[in-house]
């Protein structure tokens, strides 16, 4: 056993921050009309115009032709000194395949001498904003960040978080930081540009705070599977709040915000969804591969005992209900699928904790998995899309 040293040899630094970040629900955020940005850019206390560099994913400037345009008047409108005009960098997983993303924010950054008074403003999907936000962490050891996601996946959980990073040397968010972004502002109008196919995919993490947080929010999703299907916005709006809310309050009540422990509850079904967009050479969207994950835990769990054949028929209704898949090709390779189990306890460090279902709107986290049963778990799930 080791010994301690002497505590009159030792002084034990202790101190704490508090964080603190608004995420605002607005409509327009770019209307000049609307000074939620603008709010938000004024907190610097630099005593002068605020600074800003415009970070955009380029698929959200292909399908909003005018971005550039109405970036440089709701900045003109509201004093705020621009130092270059619209940046672009790649939407999606390549957003986040290499450094490339982060290389090129940081150069920009430098190039408008931009302090740590100054603000990135990154209008985006979940990926482009983990890769600008690592970039902006990384740079003067923190430029402020304000994320205006532009996805229901970033809107309702990857964007209002406190996470950032890029995969490296084959593995998901290998490299990234800690740091709350200084404001979040969720934009209803941004939704209306996703293809269906991405706009569907996000509804799966408020699928799966629902299954592992608020059995109620979970019903409502089963109730209104059919609107959030057809992207019908009242129901839309209404899912990514909430769901953002219970990710929030994860954040702030969890006692482990910055993940050092070896727990990460909000990663239900993520220990196999990670690898099998690797796996499926990222031709799954992350919300379709959680989709998959989660349920291929679901029936694991049912196997174990924990969780009743009713409540999985539910979990699998609501997922086909939504449009979300349940079952991908790459799954035919299980020794692959198997290894993600140990890359997820790398990542996490510590033991291997999986969270599984004991009922629906309640997890329990296992520190072990019966691969055998696992193998059958797949198994099932052939079966079921054979059936289908």
């Amino acid at each position: 056993m080791a010994t301690a040293p002497d505590p009159s040899a030792m002084h034990v630094q202790r101190f704490s921050v508090p964080f603190e970040y608004p995420v605002v629900f607005t409509d327009g955020v770019l209307d000049p009309s609307n000074g939620t940005l603008a709010w938000a850019l004024d907190q610097s206390g630099a005593g002068r115009a605020p600074r800003a560099l415009f970070v955009a994913d380029d698929g959200l400037a292909a399908c909003w032709p005018t971005l550039a345009d109405d970036v440089a008047a709701y900045a003109a409108a509201h004093d705020i000194e621009v130092d270059a005009p619209l940046r672009l960098v790649p939407g999606g997983e390549a957003a986040k395949r290499d450094t490339s993303t982060v290389d090129a924010v940081l150069e920009w950054i430098a190039q408008a001498r931009l302090d740590r008074h100054a603000y990135v403003v990154a209008l985006g999907g979940g990926a482009m904003l983990d890769a600008v936000g690592y970039a902006a962490a990384l740079a003067h050891r923190g430029v402020r960040l304000i994320r205006i996601p532009t996805t229901v996946l970033a809107q309702n959980d990857a964007g209002v978080g406190v996470k950032n990073g890029i995969n490296a040397f084959g593995s998901k968010n290998f490299l990234g930081t800690f740091v709350p972004p200084h404001a979040v502002l969720n934009d209803i109008r941004w939704i209306g540009t996703l293809p269906d196919r991405d706009r569907v995919a996000g509804v799966a993490e408020a699928i799966k705070v629902g299954l592992i947080r608020d059995r109620s929010f979970f019903e409502w999703l089963e109730s209104s599977a059919s609107a959030l299907g057809s992207g019908e916005p009242g129901a839309t709006a209404t899912m990514i709040r909430r769901c953002a809310e219970l990710h929030l309050q994860h954040i702030a009540s969890s006692g482990d915000p910055f993940e050092r422990g070896s727990a990460r509850p909000l990663d239900y079904g993520h220990w196999s969804a990670h690898k099998l967009e690797l796996l499926s050479g990222h031709t799954l969207r992350h919300g379709e591969a959680v989709s998959i994950g989660m349920l291929l835990d679901a029936q694991y769990a049912v196997l174990e005992g924990f969780l009743s054949s009713a409540a999985f028929d539910r979990v699998r209704s609501l997922l086909v209900g939504v449009g979300l898949p349940i079952w991908h090709d790459a799954l035919d390779r299980p020794e692959q699928v198997l290894c993600g189990l140990e890359e997820f306890r790398e990542h996490l460090g510590g033991e291997l904790t999986i969270t599984l279902l004991r009922d629906l709107g309640r997890g329990v986290e296992v520190h072990a998995i019966d691969t055998d049963r696992m193998r059958e778990s797949i198994g099932r799930l052939r079966a079921l899309r054979i059936a289908s």
